[in-house]
């Protein structure tokens, strides 16, 4: 899944304004005694852009998420300076989950078997943390 939205990533945040350079996968660190992964990590040397990807996103993937986003700058250092922004990306979501991450300041990414869009409103602004 990872691989499914990483390579329609920068395209897609570029035709939304964010003009991303790079992309990493699956960053996993520990500090103070907690582990952390970040699927997806989309920089540009001002902001970053933090991904969750889910096979089937639940309302509940999308909290545990929101959790990791005020630490992210602690957790990754090299990131303290930049804006943060979060997102989801899914292939099918349960209940409301998609509609729950944007009211939470996320972008949402709707993969498909060949693609991936961001499903917000043009005029969402996702929320800096």
């Amino acid at each position: 899944m990872e691989s499914l939205v990483e390579g329609d990533l920068m395209p897609i945040l570029q035709h939304r304004g964010i003009k991303i350079t790079q992309t990493s996968t699956r960053r996993k660190g520990s500090f103070g005694g907690k582990n952390f992964e970040f699927d997806i990590i989309a920089h540009n040397g001002g902001e970053i852009v933090l991904v969750e990807v889910k096979t089937t996103l639940k309302p509940d993937d999308v909290k545990d998420f929101v959790k990791k986003l005020d630490p992210a700058k602690t957790w990754l250092p090299e990131y303290r300076n930049f804006k943060i922004c979060g997102a989801v990306a899914y292939l099918q979501a349960n209940s409301a989950a998609p509609e729950f991450a944007q009211t939470q300041g996320l972008l949402v990414i709707r993969a498909t078997g060949n693609s991936a869009a961001i499903i917000n409103e043009a005029d969402f602004v996702p929320k800096a943390f």
